[in-house]
């Protein structure tokens, strides 16, 4: 299985999510593309069979600037692709998430388990819910 997990950060919260989602993705046995949002490869993530996008809540609760531009260019090859959502926040309810899960429902993705959420910085129980939620979205 190859699983993509590409990311944006701002202050490193979603990064230490990424990082952690990808350790339990490798742990599972599956080839990883990973990196971020403003480098990575649309058509090796779209070959992928498992899509996981990070983003951090940004102004009025949006994605991030290169996560947006990202997914934007790849939303049209989501289409029955199992994918998963993720990212950190400062402040709201998770309204970036839920609006990101309407894209991808409306694009027609398959969407893998409910998006995940952290306050702040990840500590180590944070961490550790990230690789439980990666080991249980790639199934």
């Amino acid at each position: 299985m190859k699983v993509a997990v590409i990311y944006a950060s701002t202050t490193g919260n979603t990064e230490a999510m990424a990082n952690a989602i990808c350790e339990a993705v490798k742990a599972a046995g599956a080839d990883v593309v990973f990196g971020t949002a403003d480098s990575a490869d649309k058509a090796a993530v779209a070959g992928c069979d498992v899509i996981l996008l990070g983003s951090p809540a940004m102004g009025d609760e949006v994605l991030e600037d290169s996560m947006e531009e990202f997914y934007a260019g790849l939303e049209s090859d989501l289409r029955g692709k199992k994918v998963g959502i993720f990212g950190s926040y400062d402040w709201g309810e998770g309204k970036w998430l839920c609006d990101w899960k309407d894209r991808l429902d409306g694009a027609g993705a398959a969407v893998a388990g409910e998006p995940l959420m952290v306050h702040l910085t990840p500590g180590d129980a944070e961490l550790a819910q990230c690789k439980d939620w990666a080991a249980s979205v790639i199934k």
